[in-house]
């Protein structure tokens, strides 16, 4: 009788602590912002090119670029897995594409930097799909702007 109190106990205690491992909640939209955003006391003009000239040293091709409306796109180069196509008939490719928003309010300049992962799959017989995914670690976003606020810091001292 003992045994089996042991033994529901601890199988009682092993449920619950499976129940506390658990999925972090989804960012707020206000706390994505705060990750994607930065101000920098330079004028437009120069955050703009800088966060042009960032996108390229990342290995990211501009697609389109307005100084006026502040809109910046650009995508990394695509990657395939052509094994899994050899021995799925699947072929997978991902790609990471970005794009920055850069405005002027009051004496600053604000940055809004997005990235999404996006992974197109295709078969032999014509199917396709396309999968987005927002990239929302903080360390990518904190590398960037880092290297934003160096290229800053070189345009500007000129």
């Amino acid at each position: 009788m003992l045994h089996k109190k042991i033994l529901i106990l601890a199988f009682s205690a092993t449920l619950l602590s499976a129940c506390a491992i658990s999925t972090p909640a989804p960012l707020t939209p206000l706390e994505i912002q705060t990750i994607q955003t930065r101000e920098f006391e330079e004028d437009k003009s120069i955050v703009f090119a800088s966060v042009i000239s960032v996108f390229q040293d990342l290995g990211y091709t501009i697609s389109n670029a307005d100084k006026d409306t502040g809109l910046i796109s650009a995508e990394s180069a695509t990657q395939s897995d052509e094994a899994s196509q050899f021995f799925t008939g699947m072929l997978a490719s991902s790609q990471t594409k970005a794009t920055g928003f850069v405005e002027r309010i009051g004496d600053f300049t604000r940055v809004r930097l997005n990235f999404v992962s996006t992974t197109h799959t295709s078969s032999l017989y014509g199917q396709t799909s396309r999968k987005d995914k927002p990239i929302l670690d903080t360390v990518v976003y904190e590398n960037a702007f880092e290297k934003i606020a160096n290229a800053i810091f070189v345009r500007s001292a000129n």
